[in-house]
Parts: C-alpha cells; sequence; structure tokens
C-alpha cells in the first residue's frame, strides 16, 4: 500500500516495487494486448471506432507506476493504453470493446469515452482538448481539499492547438491546482503532420511564459518515462502547480500511400482502426525500432528473457479472451 509521508509531500508510487524486468513484462503485456485486439479489428470488425496506442506504452506504464494513492487520470479519445494499463485484467476491457456486459462498465463506453473510475480514471472524453478543463476542475479540487493527491491528464498535437489548452493551464497556475499535463507529441493531427497545418509550438517557452515548470522525455524508453513522471508528480505536489511533460514518442503502425500527391509514395500517421498490415510475431517489436518501447527493452533486460516473456505474456492474454 502507499505510504503518506506528510500532508502535500509525494506518496511512495509503486514504482519502488517494481524490477526493470516487470516493468519490462508491462510493456510487453501493453504491446500484445493491443495486437490481440488489432488482430480481432481485422477479422471480425469492432462496433465501435478505437484509437491504438501502439508506441505510447511507455509513458501509460510510467504513469500507472508513478501515480499514487488518490491521484487521478482524465484521458483523451486514445485511452486504450491507459486504461489496459490500470485495469485488473485484458478481458474485462476486450469485452468492453465488444460493447458486452461482462465488460468494464457493462459494456456502455465503448472505447473514447471509456472510463474506471475505481482505478483513478474517472473522465476520458472524445472530444478533442475536453479533458483540460476537466482536469482543472479535479487539480483545483485537489488544492482546496490539501489531501496530496495530483490529478494527472493526457493531451496530443491537435488539443495543442486548442484555446482549452492555454485557458486550463492559465487556471491551474493561477489557483496553485497541482497536476501533471502529459502531452503525448507525436507531431500528428489525425493523418495531418503538424508541420503542414500549424507553426511549431516551443512548448518550454510557452510554459516559462507562465512560470510553469516544464519537463521532456523520450516516449520510447519507459525508464526515462518513470524518472520523468516521478519528477514531474513530486513538483507538481511540493509546487503547487501544474507542471507540463512533454514526451516526444512516434505513433506506431503507419503507412505508405502513393497519390498524385506523392507518386512515390507518403507516409501516413496511423489514427484509428485496424491496422492492417499488422501480424502478431513472436517478438513483438515495430519499425522504426530507434523508437519503439518494446524494442528499446533490449537495453535493460536481456533479449532472450524478453523473448521468453512475450511469448508466455501472449498465450495467457489469448487465454483471457476466451
Amino acid at each position: 500500500m502507499p505510504i503518506i509521508l506528510a500532508m502535500g509531500q509525494i506518496e511512495m508510487c509503486r514504482a519502488n516495487a517494481h524490477s526493470r524486468l516487470d516493468i519490462a513484462r508491462e510493456v510487453l503485456r501493453l504491446r500484445l494486448a493491443q495486437l490481440l485486439i488489432n488482430e480481432t479489428m481485422d477479422t471480425n470488425g469492432l462496433k465501435i471506432p478505437l484509437h491504438l496506442a501502439l508506441g505510447h506504452e511507455a509513458i501509460a506504464v510510467a504513469v500507472d507506476l508513478a501515480m499514487a494513492s488518490g491521484d487521478s487520470l482524465l484521458l483523451t479519445h486514445r485511452n486504450i493504453h491507459y486504461n489496459l494499463t490500470r485495469a485488473d485484467n485484458f478481458a474485462s476491457e476486450y469485452q468492453a470493446y465488444h460493447l458486452r456486459n461482462e465488460g468494464l462498465d457493462g459494456g456502455r463506453l465503448g472505447s473514447m469515452n471509456l472510463s474506471n473510475p475505481a482505478k483513478g480514471l474517472p473522465y476520458s472524453s472524445s472530444i478533442l482538448a475536453n479533458n483540460l478543463p476537466v482536469a482543472a476542475g479535479v487539480a483545483l479540487g485537489a488544492a482546496v481539499l490539501g489531501d496530496g493527491s495530483v490529478c494527472f491528464v493526457t493531451t496530443g498535437d491537435g488539443a495543442l492547438e486548442e484555446g482549452a489548452f492555454y485557458e486550463s493551464l492559465q487556471f491551474m497556475k493561477s489557483r496553485a491546482a497541482p497536476c501533471v499535463i502529459v502531452a503525448e507529441v507525436n507531431e500528428w493531427s489525425l493523418a495531418t503532420h503538424v508541420s503542414e497545418r500549424r507553426c511549431a509550438i516551443d512548448l518550454e517557452a510557452f510554459c516559462n511564459s507562465f512560470a510553469v515548470p516544464y519537463r521532456r522525455t523520450d516516449g520510447a524508453d519507459v525508464f526515462a518515462c518513470l524518472d520523468a513522471v516521478k519528477d514531474a508528480r513530486l513538483a507538481a505536489s511540493a509546487g503547487a502547480t501544474p507542471v507540463l511533460l512533454e514526451v516526444s514518442l512516434d505513433t506506431l503502425g503507419w503507412f505508405t500511400v502513393h497519390d498524385e500527391r506523392a507518386p512515390d509514395g507518403r507516409t501516413v500517421n496511423y489514427h484509428q482502426g485496424p491496422a492492417r498490415h499488422l501480424e502478431i510475431p513472436d517478438w513483438p517489436a515495430l519499425d522504426p525500432l530507434d523508437k519503439d518501447p518494446v524494442e528499446q527493452l533490449k537495453n535493460w533486460v536481456e533479449p532472450a528473457t524478453l523473448a521468453a516473456e512475450a511469448i508466455r505474456i501472449q498465450t495467457a492474454l489469448r487465454e483471457e479472451m476466451t
């Protein structure tokens, strides 16, 4: 159980009790669970739109481990990685995506609004940037109660263009509301690269204008993510302030199209639905390997051990699906 050190101080997070192999297993489990769901979408289809988060596994595992008792996490439409990581089991999520009564919340929420209050996930929104002002209210509640809890909220490239992002950050800073804003920056919004749609946004400079602490981490390295999230949580709690954590990552599962605009082919980012060209190999890494959190686990754990764990985890997940 988490231990409360003192009012306003950080609680001991679960990451302290996890070994590198334990954490690697969580990343593998999250990747394989998504590939199995993708396999289902590709063969049987789903009645709902589902946004996979291949390449986002490291930050989801890090946030899960760094959250303390009483913390909350508010999510976007792409929430599968956080929901799967926080869930007690794979089966409840899998059934939820099929809208079955056995699923989480009786299969009523679909995917883009899937929440799990019992696990600290009180809200997910299918509306772009909508979760940010809601998170501002949750963080304000933490400030008023003074219970030492911190609100986490996720966002991405598209929402960074919205007024709700600016207004929420300003409000949280003005009200000394403890919040970690996890910006998953993959440089895409839908199927459009940010260079095609807008000027660059310097998040560090933006934060400096509000005197908001800024952190940045490599989204392909789960251990770098974990260190960054723990540091951001501590800064938010101790300083009674929002903290922006920019996570540089790639959403994997992209594909190439050939058209008049690019007869030699152009890369299109994966956004939602089945990634039809993906299979489930014994080692579930995806290109580009230097951007893949699964492949980067080899820097921390013996490859042979990881390969054996991947096979074992896939077998266990398939059993849950039956």
